[in-house]
């Protein structure tokens, strides 16, 4: 019982991380880049490296608050801009290739260790040299608080503060999301996912709505690494391949072209991971499976379970069939 009771509140922590709130955010824009607009963007985690660092590195030269947001969606607008215009025009493959590639760039560029002073280098720069701007905005009286047996400073490096913004976020992008699917402007790129020709015929600029699309998912992208840094640090590292990896399991597993499909899926991937470490650690012994093998086991069962969610349900646990028709 006290096993169970544990696990339930270990759920609980981690659906309401700031973590989660931050997958969830890079998976929104991920979603507007692939399931609406039908975009092979493989590199997601660059936009949320070239986001987080244009913030933490604007807040570190006495920029401001609010003037470091700004310059945060401006870095990962312009990212987008050099991504799209030499690669929109082409097929959606040519756009994979080039977002990988680059999103190991920007990676591999913030790890030099010449740029140590300006990104940290591999080690990268830790939250309480950021987070000064953001605690001093936080409404919250000082002390702890308790709520549904959770327990932060409220505000602090791992705090309620830092949930209610990165949350308020979520709420916030998801309605904007809603909204603009709704919007003749989303009506546009869901015919440009589903027949790019078809729309071009009828006299639209494909090539500025698939533009405006990655732009706007790249900005979502960016503010998902802001929210990712603020809790322990922003490393170059902790934002790679693997990231996008998991961002495209979360969109695939809560349903792609869905509006809340990156938040179900982003909760369920960390649970899901959740429950299998703690099951087994409770209840495999470690002649058998150690905290190591236990954490490998985990992501292999995870990729079974993809392989399996894929063939049998393609369109994801909220996604409509009919939105599988992908022009890439």
């Amino acid at each position: 019982m006290d096993f169970l009771i544990g696990l339930l509140q270990a759920i609980l922590q981690t659906a309401l991380s700031p973590i989660t709130a931050a997958f969830v955010l890079a998976a929104i824009g991920l979603n507007i880049h692939f399931g609406f607009t039908g975009l092979m963007n493989m590199g997601q985690a660059g936009f949320m490296l070239v986001g987080g660092y244009g913030f933490v590195i604007s807040v570190m030269g006495g920029l401001g608050f609010f003037p470091s947001i700004l310059i945060s969606m401006l870095a990962a607008a312009l990212f987008a801009l050099l991504l799209g215009i030499p690669t929109l025009k082409l097929r959606g493959d040519y756009l994979a290739i080039v977002t990988i590639g680059a999103a190991e760039i920007i990676r591999m560029t913030a790890r030099l260790a010449n740029l140590s002073p300006i990104t940290g280098g591999p080690s990268g720069i830790q939250s309480p040299q950021f987070r000064e701007e953001f605690n001093a905005l936080s409404p919250l009286p000082e002390g702890r608080t308790s709520f549904l047996s959770l327990d932060y400073v409220n505000t602090g490096v791992d705090d309620w503060w830092s949930r209610i913004v990165a949350w308020g976020l979520v709420i916030l992008f998801l309605i904007v999301t809603w909204l603009l699917m709704r919007s003749p402007w989303g009506r546009v790129l869901k015919g440009i996912r589903e027949d790019e020709d078809a729309v071009r015929s009828l006299g639209k600029n494909t090539f500025s709505y698939k533009m405006q699309a990655l732009m706007i998912g790249g900005v979502m992208g960016g503010f998902g690494g802001i929210i990712m840094a603020f809790p322990a640090a922003i490393n170059p590292d902790g934002m790679g391949r693997a990231t996008t990896f998991n961002l495209w399991m979360i969109m695939l597993l809560g349903g792609a072209a869905t509006i809340l499909g990156p938040l179900l899926g982003s909760i369920l991937f960390f649970v899901v991971r959740l429950v299998i470490t703690s099951v087994a650690g409770e209840f495999v012994p470690d002649s058998i499976l150690n905290a190591q093998q236990t954490e490998i086991v985990s992501w292999i069962l995870i990729g079974l379970m993809l392989m399996l969610l894929v063939i049998f349900r393609p369109q994801g646990i909220l996604g409509n069939k009919k939105e599988l028709s992908f022009n890439v």
